[in-house]
C-alpha cells in the first residue's frame, strides 16, 4: 500500500512539473505546423502587446488584492513605459517611474499574514482564469493559424508568470509562510527577516554585506525558495483544472 502511495504521488508530481512544458509545445506546434515566418511575427507581437497590458494590470492586482483583504494602499511605482502617468488619473495611490517594471511599495497589511500573501498572490488568478485556458485552447487547433497565433504569444505572460516570478513575488509568498513557521518556533525572530520581492536583492543584504552569515538565514532563504517553486507549480496545475472546466 505505502508503495503504491509513493508511486502515485511520485507519478503525479512528475505530470505537474511537466504540465507547463506540455502546454507550450503543444501550442506552438498548433502554431508553427505548417511553418511560416509571418506566424511567427505574429506571435511575437501578440507576446509582447500583452506583457505591455499584463505589467500594469498585474501591479494593480497586487493593490486590489491588499484592499480587498482589509489593507491599505499608499503607493504603486510603476514605470513610465507601462502608462503609468495615464492611469495615475484613475488610480491615485500609483506614482510614475520605479526601478522595476512596477512595484507596491508602500502597503499596510495590519500585520495580517493572510492579507499579505492575498496582496501577493492575487495577480496569479490571471494566471488560473485566464492565461492557462487562453493557452490551452490554441492546442484543440479549432480556429485559424492566425488567431492561434494571436492566442498562442498573448496566453504566455500570462500563463507562465508564475515561473517568470519565482524569485519575485513566489519568493515572497514562500517566504510569508517559512517566516511565520519560524515566529512560532523563535518568539525573538524577525518575522520580515527573509521576506521579499527580490531574492537577489535580499541575498546580497543578507550574505554579502555581513561578515557574518547565519546559518539560519541561508536554511530560511533556501526553505522559502523551494515552498515558492512549489507554489507555482501548484498554481499551474489549478489552473489546469480550470480549464477542463471551461474547455470543451
Amino acid at each position: 500500500m505505502y508503495k503504491e502511495i509513493m508511486k502515485y504521488t511520485l507519478n503525479k508530481t512528475g505530470e505537474i512539473i511537466t504540465l507547463p512544458l506540455h502546454d507550450y509545445f503543444s501550442g506552438l506546434k498548433a502554431c508553427l505546423a505548417d511553418f511560416k515566418v509571418s506566424y511567427l511575427i505574429v506571435i511575437v507581437i501578440a507576446f509582447f502587446a500583452s506583457w505591455w497590458i499584463y505589467v500594469p494590470v498585474h501591479e494593480l492586482f497586487h493593490a486590489f488584492g491588499c484592499m480587498l483583504g482589509g489593507g491599505e494602499v499608499g503607493t504603486l511605482n510603476l514605470s513610465p513605459i507601462y502608462g503609468a502617468s495615464f492611469l495615475k488619473r484613475f488610480f491615485p495611490f500609483i506614482s510614475v517611474g520605479s526601478e522595476y517594471a512596477g512595484q507596491l511599495t508602500d502597503f499596510d497589511t495590519h500585520n495580517s499574514y493572510l492579507t499579505y500573501l492575498l496582496t501577493v498572490f492575487f495577480p496569479y488568478l490571471l494566471t488560473i482564469l485566464i492565461g492557462i485556458p487562453l493557452l490551452k485552447s490554441v492546442a484543440n487547433n479549432s480556429t485559424s493559424p492566425w488567431i492561434n497565433c494571436i492566442k498562442f504569444g498573448a496566453a504566455l505572460p500570462i500563463a507562465f508568470a508564475p515561473f517568470i516570478s519565482i524569485t519575485g513575488d513566489y519568493y515572497e509568498m514562500g517566504s510569508i509562510i517559512v517566516s511565520r513557521f519560524a515566529s512560532f518556533l523563535f518568539s525573538s525572530f524577525q518575522v520580515e527577516r527573509w521576506q521579499s520581492d527580490d531574492l537577489f536583492k535580499l541575498s546580497k543584504e543578507l550574505f554579502f554585506s555581513n561578515d557574518v552569515v547565519r546559518i539560519g538565514d541561508i536554511g530560511g532563504v533556501i526553505l522559502s525558495f523551494l515552498l515558492g517553486i512549489i507554489l507555482a507549480f501548484v498554481t499551474y496545475w489549478i489552473g489546469r483544472l480550470w480549464a477542463k472546466v471551461i474547455i470543451k
